[in-house]
């Protein structure tokens, strides 16, 4: 058996991210899935650009806040305590509006891992 307690705070945001992303996965020792807590500001996105996952189901739960998912049909807006899914091959850029009242704060839950299974999406190539 084993079990570990992670003090997120303690983990250093990844530099160069659009906001503060704390990458929990290694921390918790997680190899079955990856987690990311993220905090963006107002105007500030939580993925490096628009993308798709070719083979990850990933899943954000907002903490607080109100996030905003834009897809190719739509956009979603998430408040805290619900959670948006996106299956593989679907297209999604999540953030923080710039006319936000304040940060929101979500967990990125994706499965399986996948370090290099991002793949960018151009809304424009459609």
């Amino acid at each position: 058996m084993g079990y570990r307690v992670v003090d997120t705070d303690s983990v250093e945001p990844k530099p160069d991210r659009p906001c503060e992303c704390r990458k929990l996965s290694k921390p918790g020792g997680l190899d079955a899935a990856a987690i990311n807590r993220f905090r963006a500001e107002p105007g500030e996105q939580l993925p490096l650009a628009y993308h798709y996952h070719e083979t990850q189901q990933e899943a954000f739960y907002v903490l607080s806040g109100t996030l905003s998912v834009e897809t190719p049909d739509e956009t979603y807006e998430v408040p805290a305590d619900d959670l948006f899914v996106v299956d593989p091959e679907s297209p999604q850029r999540a953030y923080n509006p710039a006319d936000a009242d304040g940060p929101v704060t979500a967990l990125a839950i994706g499965a399986p891992p996948a370090d290099d299974d991002a793949v960018a999406y151009d809304p424009d190539d459609e």
